[in-house]
């Protein structure tokens, strides 16, 4: 949705990031193409002005005059005032002291309420609560069925009393909804409410009704990003006829402009809660006012992907890998398999490579990735032994005719993959060896270090200069002389002939050796 606004802004970034020193033209020039920039993506007109008002007088100021990279710190206060703009502080469910948490939803006709509410169902399942799905949208035709299939999908309890279909009350429903979790031990209650083609009377009427029956802790607005400059409209209509807490973007992957996403928080005063990204029940996450700045700006989302991550690798999982790179142990075709699936789970490709920092430039390319790799790959380990799977040296040339011919794919692409699993496996070794980590070679005990060679007398090296030297050095007996000789260029052959047995007679040590 943000490609053609984070395209504009990262030309305009580009333009002065040669420059040394940016004068006060060279400001006005980029807050124009900025404010060019947002206009063109349906941002309202109030708060472009705010905007670009802030960006010059924190540009104008000593803060980029002063930097040494005064490009680098602008893109800094652009990108600090677009998370003001979107609420700033990331905004989290405010839930009951006493339970269940009542969350009302609100929104028009077609903004995917019904749809928002199983995602959001699922999502605090996840959490660690215990959801109830609520039909009370009672107007739109099978509304009801929709938020049971919804419910059964998620896996949560569904409250759906009347068939609905313009029959039944939904502020009775609504109302027996809080009984009826509470009788059966449910912490949150979600209450789907109707919609309309447009603001009217009675849809807000109705609204309010069901607000003062259940007394909502949260009162979310349901906003579709794709409709524009209306979704502010509509927003203010609903906060002051109704009473919102907090607003949910849903459809936040549509090809449209985006300008909705980014007025609706400065136009309403109210905080974006979630965001929908998708069709999928999974497509749906905490809105976090830090992170869509990044992503507009072309600078990633690690974060986001990171917890893409974990939330796919399953805890046993994550154990046997890490028990597998501590033993040692190589890196197999089924670790690369169930890998490659878990992958698939986080999303499209593209969509994962466009949250890592620096993709931006590579839009072409990512666009041009074909999910349908992963399958392929699948099939073809899919096809192997699971002697070949755990040994990939087994496979030969034989092997690999039978195994392309029982994925479907040519000898090429079996060796292609194989290529591409040598080289993380490769990498998984080094990563084994940086961190010390034994990798199937054998290793030196350290004891053998301590031992040295045979026959070799172990170096000493002694710290300090002289001063330090004769400080520790013990006392030297009188009549010699006070400093140790230099034995630099001394040479043991260099000594006298001495009859050591002679010797020992001459210093009275004749018997002592029959003694002993």
């Amino acid at each position: 949705m943000f490609d053609a606004l984070s395209d504009r802004l990262s030309g305009i970034f580009e333009s002065i990031r040669g420059k040394g020193r940016l004068t006060d033209a060279d400001i006005d020039a980029t807050a124009r193409e900025i404010r060019l920039a947002l206009l063109e993506a349906d941002v309202a007109l109030p708060v472009v002005k705010t905007f670009i008002a802030q960006i010059k007088e924190r540009c104008k100021g000593a803060e980029v005059s002063k930097a040494l990279n005064p490009a680098q710190q602008i893109v800094k206060v652009v990108n600090e005032e677009l998370i003001a703009i979107l609420g700033g502080e990331t905004r989290r469910i405010n839930y009951a002291k006493q339970p269940p948490t009542v969350i009302m939803l609100a929104g028009l006709q077609g903004a995917g309420k019904t749809t928002l509410a199983g995602k959001l169902a699922k999502w605090l399942k996840g959490d660690g609560h215990s959801p109830l799905l609520v039909a009370a949208d009672l107007q739109r035709p099978n509304a009801v069925g929709q938020l049971q299939v919804l419910a059964e999908r998620a896996g949560v309890a569904a409250y759906a009393p009347e068939p609905g279909s313009g029959v039944g009350d939904p502020v009775k429903v609504a109302t027996d909804s809080i009984a009826e979790a509470r009788q059966r031990g449910h912490d949150v209650v979600i209450v789907d409410t109707a919609g309309r083609l447009g603001i009217d009377e009675e849809m807000m009427q109705q609204a309010r009704d069901i607000r003062a029956a259940v007394n909502p802790d949260e009162v979310l607005f349901v906003i579709d990003a794709m409709i524009g400059q209306d979704a502010v409209n509509t927003a203010e209509a609903f906060r002051d006829g109704v009473g919102i807490t907090g607003v949910v973007l849903s459809k936040l992957d549509g090809d449209a402009r985006g300008g909705a996403a980014l007025s609706v928080r400065h136009v309403t005063g109210r905080p974006i809660l979630f965001a929908s990204t998708g069709e999928k029940l999974e497509d749906f996450d905490v809105f976090h006012p830090d992170r869509m700045s990044s992503r507009i700006l072309g600078m990633g989302d690690m974060l986001t992907l990171i917890e893409q991550a974990e939330a796919v690798f399953e805890d046993k999982q994550k154990e046997e890998y890490t028990d597998k790179l501590l033993k040692g142990e190589d890196f197999t075709l089924e670790d690369f398999l169930d890998q490659m699936q878990a992958i698939r789970k986080m999303g499209p490709i593209g969509n994962l490579l466009k949250m890592m920092p620096g993709m931006g430039q590579m839009k072409q390319q990512i666009d041009s990735i074909d999910d349908k790799q992963i399958d392929r790959t699948t099939a073809i380990i899919r096809s192997m032994t699971p002697a070949e799977r755990r040994d990939s040296s087994l496979i030969n040339g034989s092997r690999r005719l039978r195994i392309a011919n029982g994925s479907g794919v040519t000898v090429s692409e079996v060796n292609q993959l194989l290529a591409r699993f040598k080289e993380a496996q490769k990498m998984m070794r080094q990563m084994s060896g940086a961190m010390g980590i034994p990798t199937g070679k054998a290793t030196k005990s350290p004891y053998t270090k301590r031992k040295g060679k045979k026959g070799a007398k172990k170096k000493t090296v002694r710290r300090g200069g002289p001063a330090s030297q004769q400080q520790r050095a013990p006392q030297l007996p009188q009549g010699l002389p006070g400093q140790m000789p230099d034995l630099t260029d001394f040479n043991p052959a260099d000594l006298p002939d001495i009859d050591l047995e002679q010797f020992l007679k001459q210093q009275g040590f004749k018997d002592q050796g029959k003694d002993k």
